[in-house]
């Protein structure tokens, strides 16, 4: 089986931390998103990946390279300009001539990609969209299906009264590989507002597949900080590398190999922390909070409800609420880290 992840969006709401590397880098639980997705994704059967890359497509590749060491094949294609959804699978037609999987890269989900599977094959539709179901799908685009599990409409940030679905686009999806006949080369195309209305309008059969599970995509800051709150109260479960699902012990705390913690020092779960940490004296660590792998944590400092990513140095008396640390920060002793984010 093979997919098709679309990395090429900038993030801009997730600045600043994208503004030195694409979103779909991002770290989640010390491991670049991009990461878990792909070996979620070979948990599932995925044995190839195509990457479309644009905005610093590099440190992609510089990262995952051949995919060898996550035992699958990746190849790349990369954009000189943005194309748009549609115009990114477009351009990745050459390498996929059987069902395959489309998925964005800035989502963090359980969805059951085998069941996704099987009932794309029952229906036997061309494109199978995976649906979420939302409170107020006003700001989103709204897909309206009948009983018999198609989809009839689409409706694009539907005023109250104008659906009566609160269903929309999860951004996963199941193509077989002759509507990519219908998308046209080398052209800027949304498969959301243009390519999936104009197959509908062709006859094509395109099946709706509701999701209960978990979704959440990292678009903003905020939703940022929650998918890490999710996964350390075990809302959301998501696959660590060479092992098994992130599991928590009975007071919601993970710690990885390597670590080392001053006796004195305090973990109050739910946290994580990463291989090769230090944590000092008296430090206080928790709850919610995420040390990246081989981070120093000073004396007397103070986390909670915060992200740190990787090789952070935390000094004396510091202390971080609400707050995103980047990979190789320093802090200063006797700082307060409020409700914002550093970055190196």
């Amino acid at each position: 089986m093979k997919a098709l992840l679309l990395a090429g969006g900038k993030g801009t709401r997730l600045r600043p931390i994208t503004n030195n590397l694409p979103k779909p880098m991002v770290l989640i639980m010390g491991k670049p998103l991009l990461e878990r997705t792909i070996l979620n994704l070979k948990n599932y059967g995925v044995d190839e990946v195509v990457l479309s890359t644009c905005y610093k497509s590099k440190h992609i590749k510089d990262f995952l390279k051949d995919g060898a060491e996550l035992g699958v094949k990746i190849n790349y294609i990369t954009e000189d300009i943005p194309l748009g959804t549609g115009g990114a699978i477009k351009k990745a037609e050459e390498f996929f001539d059987d069902t395959f999987i489309i998925l964005n890269s800035d989502i963090v989900s359980d969805i059951d990609y085998a069941e996704l599977i099987r009932y794309h094959k029952e229906k036997k539709a061309h494109v199978t969209i995976a649906m979420t179901e939302v409170q107020d799908p006003s700001q989103y685009g709204v897909i309206e299906f009948n009983d018999s599990g198609f989809v009839t409409a689409f409706k694009e940030k539907p005023k109250i009264g104008e659906t009566s679905s609160k269903f929309i686009n999860a951004g996963v999806y199941i193509f077989e590989p002759e509507v990519l006949k219908e998308i046209p080369a080398n052209s800027v195309v949304s498969i959301e507002k243009e390519t999936y209305p104009s197959l509908l309008k062709k006859g094509y059969n395109l099946a709706a597949y509701k999701f209960h599970g978990y979704w959440i995509d990292i678009g903003t800051l905020n939703k940022y900080k929650k998918v890490h709150e999710d996964i350390l109260t075990g809302k959301c479960r998501i696959l660590c590398k060479n092992k098994g699902e992130i599991l928590l012990d009975k007071k919601g705390i993970i710690i990885e190999k390597g670590v080392k913690i001053h006796p004195t020092a305090r973990i109050f779960g739910p946290a994580y922390i990463g291989n090769n940490v230090f944590i000092d004296a008296y430090a206080k660590i928790g709850p919610y909070a995420v040390i990246g792998n081989e981070s120093y944590i000073g004396y007397k400092s103070t986390i909670k409800s915060s992200v740190i990513w990787d090789n952070v140095r935390i000094n004396e008396s510091v202390k971080l609420c609400n707050a995103v640390i980047t990979s190789k920060c320093i802090v200063k002793r006797d700082t307060e880290v409020l409700d914002t984010v550093l970055i190196s």
